[in-house]
């Protein structure tokens, strides 16, 4: 399984089928992501791995033949590079514990906003970028073991009324500092609203953890551009 570009192949397996075309529209939405094949069972969901090779399944733990952990492990078995999201209304202690210990790169609970699950994508993302980097620094390494980072790295623990730290957590992961991005290219990324990811972004400028740049074309309002401080 190699990646294509900065296109990741998805597969949605979960037993309902409403919440499965509702899962696959919203990843047609991202532009990162490509559904290539939807399951209803935990036997389907394998025999897909094995034929569609994809780089992320999002799978429920509640299937009609198997427990969708079994499918995570052997899923994982057959082939070691593809990453999973258990997205199940199973809470259990035991269930987190054997998806973690299966690998799971995360792990979210129904119901959920659909913002939360483009958090979890977007963290895939670049944990597959880091991945694929030709080589990494000690703070990149920290975040793809999942190591708190120092303190300027996050957003301060106060945050305006209306914003919430994952997410500004999330907008700030978006931007780099070799790179600049418009906030249109961040809400593309992210899979937030323009508006959200403009009101992040000044956050993070007030902040002091982005810089702006104001890019002055001939006519119009100029553009402002972003990267990390």
């Amino acid at each position: 399984m190699t990646d294509v570009g900065s296109t990741y192949d998805v597969l949605v397996v979960d037993d309902d089928f409403m919440v499965a075309k509702i899962h696959s529209r919203f990843l047609a939405t991202l532009p990162a992501f490509r559904v290539v094949g939807v399951a209803h069972s935990g036997t389907d969901a394998l025999t897909a791995v094995a034929t569609l090779r994809p780089h992320l399944m999002l799978l429920d733990v509640y299937l009609p033949d198997m427990s969708g952990l079994d499918v995570l492990r052997q899923a994982r078995q057959e082939d070691p590079q593809i990453e999973v999201i258990l997205v199940t209304a199973a809470h259990e202690l035991d269930a987190v514990r054997q998806a973690w210990q299966g690998g799971a790169v995360s792990y979210l609970v129904k119901p959920f906003e659909y913002e939360a699950l483009a958090q979890r994508l977007e963290h895939f993302r670049q944990k597959r970028a880091m991945l694929n980097a030709n080589d990494v620094d000690q703070s990149k390494i920290d975040q793809l073991f999942g190591v708190p980072g120092t303190v300027r790295e996050t957003p301060p623990a106060q945050l305006p009324k209306g914003l919430s730290r994952e997410t500004a957590e999330l907008v700030r992961r978006s931007l780099s500092a070799d790179e600049e991005v418009s906030s249109s290219e961040c809400a593309e990324q992210t899979g937030l609203s323009r508006v959200s990811v403009r009101r992040y972004l000044a956050y993070l400028e007030q902040v002091g953890l982005a810089e702006v740049r104001l890019k002055y074309g001939r006519t119009g309002r100029p553009q402002r551009l972003y990267r990390l401080r």
